[in-house]
């Protein structure tokens, strides 16, 4: 409640806060904004210009390309926010826990890290849902394997900073249970950086996803999603090119969104001084 309060200190936070609610408040009101299926089929519709009856136009089978821009916008947050925030808490996790313990413990993970970190994002990505085959689920896993690991390098090198401040040593002085200290006084202090890097990282995946559902490895038609808008326009851009301009700019319109929301939540969370 506090980070909500005090975004607003920052313009481009609030900016961002209003582009994303915007998002969810045209998502919501769908049904009623747009009347029409984002499955259902109508080629004596097809391939209609932008107009009062379909907004942004219609596709190459006649679906309303509106309805099917606001049915992405569901499916793309969905996975953007899973594919992030599972991660990270697990990266969170670990990583403080290699910061507060140190020696073999924090040996042990950043090894493991520094294993997975030698890899390119995107390669790695790739190849486990190339392996696990094309599907939702399976993007949620390979996400999950290989996007812990930025979250927990940034919550280790916090944790380790924390673990010597003069308040950390009282509470060892006192004997304070080691978890107590972590979930109490450690974690609300290590979790900002995390905080702030997550905002541009949902942008990121929004872009990922969006590119594998393009290559035919995320998820699968009919589904509305922005990638998969994207590449069935291909072969109409010249007879259709809101087809391709309207998927486009959702990308654009979120990935903004995010980004401002991110520069707001670093100046809301800095410390005042």
């Amino acid at each position: 409640m506090l980070v909500l309060k005090n975004l607003p200190r920052s313009p481009a936070g609030a900016i961002g806060l209003a582009m994303l609610l915007v998002t969810l408040l045209a998502t919501v009101l769908t049904p009623w904004l747009s009347p029409w299926d984002p499955y259902a089929l109508d080629f004596g519709a097809a391939m209609q210009a932008p107009s009062a009856s379909h907004w942004f136009g219609t596709d190459n089978f006649g679906r309303d390309i509106f309805t099917r821009v606001m049915a992405g916008a569901v499916f793309d947050l969905r996975l953007a926010l899973v594919c992030v925030f599972v991660p990270m808490a697990f990266g969170v996790a670990v990583g403080m826990v290699a910061g507060f313990f140190g020696g073999w413990v924090d040996a042990a993970l950043m090894r493991l890290t520094d294993i997975v970190w030698a890899f390119p994002f995107y390669v790695l990505v790739l190849a486990i849902v190339g392996v696990l085959g094309a599907s939702e689920t399976n993007l949620y896993v390979a996400f999950f394997l290989v996007n812990w690991i930025g979250y927990a390098r940034i919550v280790r090198g916090e944790t380790m900073l924390i673990s010597r401040l003069e308040y950390i040593e009282a509470t060892r002085v006192l004997r304070f249970g080691r978890i107590r200290v972590m979930a109490r006084h450690v974690l609300p202090n290590a979790v900002t950086p995390a905080l702030v890097y997550s905002m541009s990282d949902v942008v990121l995946t929004v872009q990922a996803i969006a590119a594998m559902s393009f290559f035919g490895l995320g998820v699968q038609p009919p589904a509305p999603e922005w990638g998969i808008l994207i590449v069935e326009s291909i072969d109409y851009m010249r007879e259709a090119p809101w087809m391709t301009l309207f998927p486009g700019l959702a990308i654009v319109w979120i990935g903004i969104a995010f980004s401002l929301l991110g520069e707001g939540l670093s100046t809301a969370l800095k410390p005042k001084g």
